[in-house]
């Protein structure tokens, strides 16, 4: 409800209704519908399912494989999961300190895999030497925008891609400005 509605949107009373119980006996279990509403965004963090890929992915030498790989774990989590997008967003619009850290957390821990294959790659003199973080920052921020446009907008400016499109389109382009000639 959170989600699809917003913060201000969402009563006690219809998180009551729509759990089938009580206002009390949330009260019960809840101070506040604020400490509902951290409760919610806390959990977010249960739902993002990325620990295969990142194994899948631990000692892959292929560049291209790699961030193709890792963009469509992204797009298509996100795709299935559009709730979580939106609750950050108004979360992030209502400036709730825990959405700021969950969205770092969540986003963070792709920059932090990618950064860390790419220092792995550096050392295999597989790729060019630069800057490993803002490369990963840039390439997971470029990923994460397109799911937002393709979750919350169906579309990106008016036009609707899927994910093979875009993964097609961005990856390459990335990845080869990576490797050594």
């Amino acid at each position: 409800m959170f989600g699809r509605e917003g913060y201000d949107k969402v009563t006690v009373k219809r998180l009551a209704d729509a759990c089938g119980v009580t206002e009390p006996a949330i009260y019960r279990h809840f101070k506040s519908k604020e400490a509902i509403y951290l409760a919610v965004l806390e959990s977010l963090k249960g739902r993002l399912d990325y620990r295969d890929t990142f194994v899948k992915l631990e000692n892959e030498k292929d560049v291209e494989k790699l961030l193709k790989t890792l963009a469509a774990h992204i797009i298509d989590f996100y795709s299935q999961n559009a709730d979580i997008y939106r609750l950050l967003l108004f979360a992030a619009l209502r400036g709730h300190e825990r959405a700021k850290r969950i969205f770092d957390m969540i986003r963070g821990t792709y920059v932090r895999f990618l950064v860390h294959q790419f220092d792995r790659l550096l050392s295999e003199k597989i790729i060019l030497e630069k800057n490993n973080e803002i490369t990963a920052r840039c390439f997971i921020g470029m990923v994460f925008d397109c799911a937002m446009g393709m979750t919350l907008w169906k579309g990106m400016q008016g036009k609707a891609y899927e994910p093979s499109e875009i993964i097609a389109n961005n990856v390459p382009i990335y990845s080869r400005g990576l490797i050594r000639d």
